[in-house]
């Protein structure tokens, strides 16, 4: 049995963990998978229409982003701005940040910043994707003070 006063110690200490860890926990993928075509682009001119570092919906494309764009259809099944994307073969989360043409179904694009090289040498690749919806951020309360993290 844990005497009354170390309990009472520990108490700020673990309410304090618990709170970081609920207010920086991440969303695990959704469930939701799909298997895909992917291929990838560039932050280039001869790639794009209009300015090769601005997206669809106005995100700036930056070198070293984990960017992804997707096919019209892919939007109706969830795939929306923002969502998260894990690819097959690829380590780590993916946004979904840009907008392919209608011609493309089932399609994804990677943005792989201006190395052309790496682009190429992906190529063209079935892959299967798992994705969760954006995050919902609170609009208020107190994590949001204490993090400034609320939109």
């Amino acid at each position: 049995m844990i005497a009354p006063h170390r309990a009472l110690a520990a108490a700020p200490l673990l309410l304090t963990v618990l709170l970081l860890t609920s207010a920086c926990a991440t969303l695990g993928p959704s469930g939701q998978e799909l298997v895909v075509t992917a291929t990838a682009y560039n932050a280039v001119p001869e790639q794009t229409e209009g300015d090769p570092e601005i997206a669809a919906w106005g995100d700036r494309l930056k070198p070293g982003m984990r960017a992804i764009a997707v096919s019209p259809d892919l939007l109706e099944l969830g795939l929306v701005r923002n969502a998260r994307v894990r690819i097959e073969g690829l380590a780590g989360e993916y946004r979904v940040l840009d907008k392919m043409p209608r011609r493309w179904t089932r399609r994804i694009d990677i943005f792989m910043g201006r190395d052309i090289r790496a682009a190429r040498s992906w190529g063209k690749r079935i892959v299967r994707i798992e994705w969760a919806p954006p995050e919902r951020r609170p609009s208020g309360g107190f994590l949001c003070g204490l993090f400034g993290t609320c939109g």
